[in-house]
């Protein structure tokens, strides 16, 4: 009978590691996280550099567009040998208008052999739509390169 008393106090030590603790602080730390994170700011501010660039080259053979959309999504262009956003040789006031005239002044200027450059120039107060609602029109009307004004700090 000593023998069975000394083995029953010879039991080996648990050695096994707790977890439950660590799952408690997980879960504690996972609701905090879920609580947190709606409140963080969405997007990223970015502080663009203002710098002065030089004019681009420009081609003898190539007749240059500019479109000027108004505040209101007015449209007002120039053709010429350079960029001008003083002059205003013709306006459209809805989009099809704009895309119509572009049409035919590229298609002129293809027959007569000359390549058209077109910039846009955006009223800072026009929305970001008006503006790629141009360049999807200028797109249909078989312009493939456009340049985007603005003016130098």
């Amino acid at each position: 009978m000593a023998l069975i008393a000394r083995a029953r106090k010879k039991r080996k030590s648990v050695a096994e590691m707790n977890v439950v603790p660590y799952i408690d602080v997980m879960l504690v730390l996972l609701v905090i996280f879920m609580v947190t994170a709606p409140m963080l700011n969405q997007g990223v501010k970015v502080d663009l550099p203002k710098v002065s660039s030089e004019a681009l080259p420009q081609d003898n053979n190539t007749q240059v567009l500019t479109i000027s959309i108004k505040a209101d999504k007015t449209y007002y262009w120039n053709l010429g040998s350079e960029v001008d956003t003083d002059k205003q040789q013709d306006k459209a006031m809805t989009l099809p208008q704009m895309t119509d005239a572009v049409t035919k002044i590229v298609r002129a200027g293809t027959e007569g052999g000359k390549r058209t450059q077109v910039f846009i120039r955006g009223d800072k107060t026009v929305d970001y739509g008006a503006v790629m609602g141009a360049m999807g029109g200028l797109q249909k009307a078989g312009v493939g390169n456009v340049g985007l004004i603005t003016e130098a700090p």
